[in-house]
């Protein structure tokens, strides 16, 4: 699940940035419906009140038993006519671990760039690949705006699986209780970590279906992430290295080669995904996409136990990371 962050204010070489944006945000919230009104006229079909019904559960249950903030939006219900929520884009140096990063106020430094329209986010990347980048264009499942509106269920979200949608509801809860501006790999890594332990905690039916295919795909992500680090460990080293550029852009799509092939070897593709992973060109974007998502697990992981599962100590716990020094936080979010 991909997340991106929407903000509506913008310096002045940004016009044309915050014009679509800002449309689609106004669009929003002319056609915006509440969803206690759908429920309670069931002004809908059974299967969207249904859905409805349950991201309601959802954010009472992150209120009560995950201490995640009551204002993360979730309130309004928004028929798109398109099949995506959105789409950002995301770009790195060829020969260094490094995102390209853009500056917005109040989320500070941000390395993607969100878009309610295919087309322009296509454009986005083409001319950062123009720049020499390593690219990728993603599908955005959901955003926040960190509480400055009240951010929408939409059309396209409901047709998840139940733990997929608690997924997104929990994450989402999760930015909005705690976010530091700039830091987008403790972001997201927090959010993902609230997001798992809370959909464990949701499901206590542990036999159902629709549970133990989502357990099993985030058993293969966490499986594959090692694979996925070990292989940037090792790009990392050649970027790093005294060699020439030519030669070190030989041993990268030689280290990227073996890393599909290990992947393939072990099982971490599904078979229905096989051919598009084997036909993907993969770069330096896709292994810092990862990790962003990914990292820092130990800490997380320490700080929950400390806590003793008490999600309102843990979420304060976590929040010490802020008072580390840089080459602190990076020792932090580097381990697994």
């Amino acid at each position: 699940m991909k997340i991106f962050i929407f903000i509506l204010f913008f310096t002045s070489n940004c016009v044309g940035y915050l014009s679509h944006l800002g449309n689609e945000q106004i669009h929003q919230i002319w056609s915006r419906q509440k969803i206690l009104d759908i429920i309670h006229n069931r002004s809908e079909d059974e299967a969207t009140i249904q859905s409805l019904e349950l991201i309601q559960q959802l954010k009472s249950f992150g209120v009560q038993n995950i201490a995640l903030s009551s204002d993360s939006g979730f309130e309004y219900y928004v028929k798109l006519n398109r099949k995506e929520v959105g789409w950002n884009v995301s770009a790195s140096y060829p020969l260094e671990f490094k995102s390209y990063t853009w500056w917005f106020p109040i989320a500070g430094e941000v390395p993607y760039k969100g878009y309610f329209d295919l087309g322009l986010a296509q454009e986005e990347e083409q001319y950062l690949k123009n720049l020499g980048l390593d690219t990728r264009l993603r599908i955005t499942g959901g955003y926040s705006t960190l509480g400055w509106l009240s951010d929408p269920v939409f059309s396209t979200q409901i047709e998840w699986s139940k733990p997929d949608i608690a997924g997104l509801v929990f994450h989402e809860m999760a930015h909005a209780t705690y976010y530091l501006p700039g830091d987008s790999t403790f972001n997201e890594s927090y959010a993902e970590f609230v997001e798992r332990k809370a959909v464990e905690l949701y499901f206590n039916d542990k036999s159902n279906s629709d549970y133990r295919d989502w357990q099993d795909k985030k058993s293969k992500r966490i499986k594959s992430f090692a694979l996925i680090k070990d292989t940037a460990d090792e790009l990392k080293a050649v970027y790093e290295s005294e060699l020439p550029n030519e030669k070190k852009l030989q041993l990268k799509q030689e280290i990227i080669s073996a890393f599909k092939q290990k992947a393939l070897r072990d099982n971490y593709v599904p078979n229905k995904s096989r051919q598009k992973f084997i036909d993907k060109n993969w770069n330096n974007e896709d292994f810092i996409g990862a990790i962003r998502y990914k990292s820092g697990g130990k800490y997380f992981n320490d700080k929950f136990l400390q806590a003793k599962g008490d999600f309102s100590v843990f979420h304060e716990l976590v929040k010490e990371y802020d008072s580390l020094s840089d080459d602190e936080k990076e020792k932090v979010l580097d381990e697994d």
